[in-house]
Parts: C-alpha cells; sequence; structure tokens
C-alpha cells in the first residue's frame, strides 16, 4: 500500500467514526460516492456559498478555486459543484465563535443535529458533483474558525464592491 492510499485509509475509518452505521455509510460511499455522516462529535462544519468562496478567490475555475482554498484554509475542504456550495470541516469549538452563532444565507456552522452527505475520500476530482477540493493531510486535521470566518469576510466583502462598481 503506498503512503496516499494509507493516508486515505486512515481519513475513511477517521471520517465513520461520525456514521451512525458504519456499514451504511461505506455502502453509501461505494454505491453513490457520499455519505451522511453527523456533525458536532468529532467536527463541525461550515457551509459557504459558492458566490461567497469565488469571489474571495477571484475566480470560479475549480482549480483556481481549490487552489486558494488550499493555500488559505489548509485542512479539509470538500464542494457540492451542482449546488454551488463548500463545506469545511472545523473544530466543533467553532459553535462558540462569534462570527458563526447566528446562522446566514452565504455561509453557516452546522455542528450537532446536523447531518451532512460528504464524499468519500478519494473523491478529489472536480468533475464530480461531490468532491474534496483539499484533501486533510491526516485524520483530525480541521480548519480554523478563524480562517473560514477571514474567507468569508473577504468574499463578502468583494460581492459589495463588485456590486458598487
Amino acid at each position: 500500500m503506498t503512503p496516499e492510499e494509507e493516508r486515505r485509509r486512515d481519513l475513511r475509518h477517521w471520517l465513520l467514526m461520525a456514521a451512525t452505521d458504519v456499514g451504511r455509510a461505506q455502502q453509501e460511499w461505494r454505491d453513490e460516492g457520499r455519505a451522511l455522516l453527523r456533525c458536532g462529535g468529532l467536527w463541525g462544519a461550515v457551509y459557504v456559498s459558492g458566490a461567497i468562496v469565488y469571489a474571495a478567490a477571484g475566480t470560479d475555475d475549480p482549480a483556481a478555486v481549490d487552489r486558494y482554498l488550499a493555500e488559505t484554509l489548509r485542512g479539509p475542504v470538500f464542494a457540492n459543484l451542482s449546488r454551488r456550495r463548500y463545506f469545511v470541516l472545523v473544530p466543533t469549538s467553532t459553535a462558540l465563535h462569534p462570527d458563526w452563532k447566528r446562522p446566514r444565507d452565504d455561509a453557516a456552522y452546522m455542528g450537532a443535529g446536523h447531518l451532512l452527505a460528504v464524499p468519500a475520500p478519494d473523491r478529489t476530482d472536480p468533475r464530480q458533483r461531490r468532491y474534496w477540493c483539499v484533501e486533510a493531510d491526516r485524520p483530525g486535521t480541521l480548519v480554523a474558525a478563524d480562517a473560514v470566518t477571514q474567507l468569508v469576510q473577504i468574499g463578502r466583502d468583494r460581492l459589495v464592491t463588485e456590486q458598487d462598481g
């Protein structure tokens, strides 16, 4: 097994710890490429609209956006391109962060009580509807709440500037 295969296997096991039914989640990953996993235990997630992400990145080109997110957030992010949404895995303590206590239409924290359709760890191709645009380098890697807050603020600021320009 290559180091890359080992890393993805370890990530798969880590993500499956958030499954209500591990067997079902594994089957969903095989059949549909995504599995419903619980937020709020090992990790939470911040949903960010594509409009915010594209504005912050200065492009809607998937490869360029993925590079921007990797450099900016330095942690796991997956996209659902058919819905133009991005999901950033964050610590559950993000729920206490003042910027994430109140959900908004363009970005919101998802913690306990939320189920999230998470792509299989090997889905990394932007031609897939739902894929990991930034892979975790190891199990337990999460994005700091402040980094997501900054990304969202940059995107919102740029959208306002575009509208005013």
